[in-house]
Formats: structure tokens, sequence, C-alpha cells
């Protein structure tokens, strides 16, 4: 049974809990985290929970959110509670995340070159090339090492079976990592006394890990490749992990107007001492903005003649164009076929089960089921767009079903999962509330896969949209270290 000020009651409302099974009784990975928590009063809590947030806010770890017109930047909301992992069940993740990285970025080279996929019919070909994200100037382009998704996010949820499934990829800009970063410095600075005994797996590698990727993907003419990372600028929603990342990997946070292509098509940084040459571009803008002379012609964010210079393999851009067909949320719904097709193996991480509304057999079956789905457009992010069928008025889902009549390509559907819930404080006491995870993926000379991820939760009870931009929080995620034998 559980005790203690804060978990008083906990287990009653906990159905699909992370920290309690059915019957109420602590799982193992949390057994010392409960004890640390029995010992805390609400004021404790209260206190620790006070000097987090001045931690985070003087550390500047905020987002941005768009739609709001009183002013667009805010502190990412943090749970001090953290998420545990136990090292066993991690050890599955990691390679299923490698496994599905891998059969990803086979699929890119596949379908930008010889498209055997397409032509044996196991993904269909108006799926793919019907894609906003499919890019045609990348056809017959190969990548450095074959690696068009260097940087991957994948977003994971705990179903009620209890297992990790895959609910999106993040394959073209994917955001977050720095608050995985930040988190956990603020948890040892903030609650030292929490962490267990034999210790958690620790992230702050990723930074070095990042820089080991990007400079392993150069052009192969570069003996000692120089990298930097373009912004779109302060205002985007995820500047301060820019600025964040580049600090740390010790390379120069770079905007379009500090770049330029020579006669010579090779990338160059503007310096006070010159132009300096650069080999590689961690590029933080969408595909669109990339370079006006390509994509849209208004963009000031790129660079002219950008894809110019990467198409003659003067420079690597990462993640490379056309990367986001892979992680098309229609596209997503044959990752399975995918996986099986280049890698000859059963997916280790299995999909949310999904249907395209493109297909008439499985649209017949949204609009007859509306009411038990969830239905997402396919190109949207940010938790924007969503339908929760058993939440929505008729008026709304009267609505979607329209747009999706009206644009089939644009929508799938997915049965309302009642993911895992995970404690999170809320008034005076630990009450469980919903959360995914986004682990993050490096991929070049070798697959790395961080540690835990980001976990987002979602503050509101009965709340299922995790998103910062949504009112969604954020904790640490703790992958417990093996103890002895």
């Amino acid at each position: 049974m559980l005790e203690g000020e804060l978990l008083r009651s906990y287990a009653e409302g906990a159905p699909d809990d992370e920290m309690v099974d059915p019957g109420g009784r602590l799982r193992p990975a949390y057994q010392e985290l409960a004890e640390a928590l029995e010992r805390w009063s609400l004021e404790e809590y209260e206190q620790r929970k006070e000097r987090a947030d001045l931690a985070l806010l003087s550390a500047g770890i905020t987002f941005n959110v768009y739609s709001e017109d009183e002013g667009t930047e805010r502190i990412f909301p943090f749970s001090l509670i953290p998420r545990i992992v136990d090292a066993g069940e991690w050890r599955g993740v990691d390679a299923g995340l490698k496994q599905r990285l891998t059969a990803l970025n086979l699929f890119l080279v596949d379908l930008y070159g010889e498209q055997r996929i397409l032509k044996e019919k196991v993904v269909p070909e108006e799926i793919v090339l019907s894609s906003p994200g499919f890019r045609p100037e990348m056809e017959g382009f190969k990548p450095p090492l074959g690696v068009y998704a260097h940087i991957a996010g994948c977003d994971l949820v705990r179903d009620e079976s209890g297992e990790f499934v895959v609910l999106e990829d993040n394959l073209r800009t994917p955001s977050g990592v720095s608050y995985v970063l930040e988190n956990r410095t603020v948890m040892l600075r903030v609650v030292p006394d929490l962490f267990p005994r034999w210790g958690v797996q620790a992230v702050t590698d990723y930074p070095n890990q990042l820089l080991a990727t990007l400079l392993s993907v150069g052009p192969e003419e570069s003996e000692a490749p120089r990298a930097v990372l373009l912004t779109p600028g302060i205002y985007n929603s995820a500047y301060f992990e820019h600025s964040f990342l580049s600090k740390q990997m010790g390379i120069p946070l770079v905007e379009g107007s500090d770049l330029t292509v020579g006669d010579d098509d090779c990338v160059y940084l503007r310096s006070t001492t010159g132009l300096e040459p650069v080999d590689v571009v961690y590029r933080r803008l969408d595909d669109d903005f990339l370079d006006p002379l390509v994509y849209r012609p208004d963009s000031l964010l790129g660079v002219p003649g950008l894809m110019r210079a990467y198409l003659a393999g003067n420079v690597t851009l990462a993640n490379a164009p056309g990367a986001g067909v892979a992680d098309d949320k229609v596209v997503y719904r044959w990752v399975p076929e995918i996986i099986r097709f280049y890698l000859d193996e059963e997916p280790i991480l299995q999909n949310v089960e999904t249907f395209s509304a493109l297909i008439p057999s499985e649209r017949d079956h949204i609009k007859a089921h509306a009411r038990e789905l969830v239905l997402k457009p396919a190109n949207e992010s940010g938790g924007y767009g969503v339908l929760i069928g058993e939440q929505a008025t008729e008026e709304e889902l009267a609505s979607t079903l329209a747009q999706m009549e009206a644009e089939p390509r644009n929508w799938i559907a997915q049965p309302l999962l009642h993911f895992s819930t995970i404690p999170t404080f809320d008034e005076d006491r630990l009450k469980p509330r919903r959360a995914d995870l986004r682990p993050f993926v490096l991929s070049g000379e070798e697959t790395w896969v961080i540690p835990g991820g980001l976990t987002r939760v979602a503050l509101r009870e009965g709340s299922y949209i995790v998103n910062s931009s949504q009112g969604g929080g954020s904790k640490d995620t703790w992958v417990l270290n093996e103890g002895p034998d």
C-alpha cells in the first residue's frame, strides 16, 4: 500500500499506470522512488518545485506558440517526478528503434533510387508519390553513407498490453532533446536524493554523439569536416534548442544570410576573416525554406544555391531534403511492411493500428466507427487538427468527416489508445496522467539511441494531448542501470 502525504489514494485512479499495477501494488522499477517520496511532505515538494522552476527560468528554457496573441514565448512546464524504465525493457526499445531507422533509411535510398518497393507494390505508389514530403529533385541522389534521416525522434506510447508501440516518426527537424538534457541537469541539482542506488543511464553524451554523427557524414574528400547549425532565427519555436545544441557541440549557429554558395558550388560561412568552408549543415528549417532557387522563392531563411551544392556532393545536409516522406502519417501505416521488405525481419516495435482514408474500405471503416477513433490530418504537427471521436460534438465530427471526404489523402484514423499514465503532481498530491515518450536516434557510421528521451505528459485530467503547444509538460526519463546480479 502506498503511504505518505504525496502518494495517498494514488492507486485508486490508475488502471493503466506505470508506477502501480492494476492491483495497486508498486512495480519494481518505482520501488526506490516511492520510498523516497513517502518521506516528502507537500511543503518540501513545493520548495523543490520552486527551485526547479527557477533553474529552468534562469536557463531560458522556452518554446514559442505562434497562435497566441498575448505573447509567444513560454516556459516549458516541468514535472519534478521522473518517469522510470527498466534496463531490460529498454534494451528491446533500443533494438527496435535501431531496426526501424535502418529500414526507413533504406526505404528513402530506394525511393529516390530504383524504387523496388513501389515496383513490387509493397507500398502503394500513389500514397508515396503524393506525399508533401516527397522531393522529386532528390531522385538519383544518394547521400553519404546512404543516410537520409541522421536525427530522428520516434514518439512511443505504452498501450493497454503494457508494451511500447510507435505512434509516429519524426524525420524532418525533430525537436525536444534540449529539454531532455536540461531536465536531467535540474533533477541532479534539485532532487539528487530521488536517484536510485545503482543510478540511471546518462544522457549527457548526446551533443558529442550528435557532433560525431554529423562529422561522419561529411563529403568524402573533406579530411577535417566543419559543421554549422542552420536556424530560421530567434522567432522559431525551437530557437532555444538551436542555440543550446550549437553551444554544446561547439559549432557556429548561423542563419541563411551567414552562408553563401560560391562559383565552385561549395558552401562558405561569412566571417570577419573572410569566407570559411562548410562541409555539413545541420539544418533546423523545413525543406520549403532551404533554397529559394529550388523551393519557395519568397524564402528569406535559406541559402540560394544550397541544393546545387548539396546535389554536387560538396556539402551534406542533415537531415536530407525529402526525408519527410518517410514520416508522413499515411506512409507510417506501411512501416511494418517496409521493415520486412528491406531487413527480412519482423518489427520489434509495433505500430498502432492505422486506417488510411485514401483506401475506400478503410475510409468506410473510419466513417462507421468514427466515435471509437482518433482522426488525424496527415501533415500537421503539435496536436493541431486532431479529433478524438468520443469527445467530439456532432458538429465537430461532421466537419472533420467532410474534410476527410474532400481530401482523403490527408487523413488517417487510429483507435483511441488508453495509453499508460505516470505519476504527476496536481494540486496537493500525485495523480496519474497520460504520457508519451520521444527517444532520439542518431544515424551515421553507427546508430545510437539516447537512453530514455523526452517524456511529454498531459497535465490536465482526462487529456490525451501531450504536446507543449497544447498545454502538456515534460519529465526527466530514467532508464535504470543494471544492478548487481
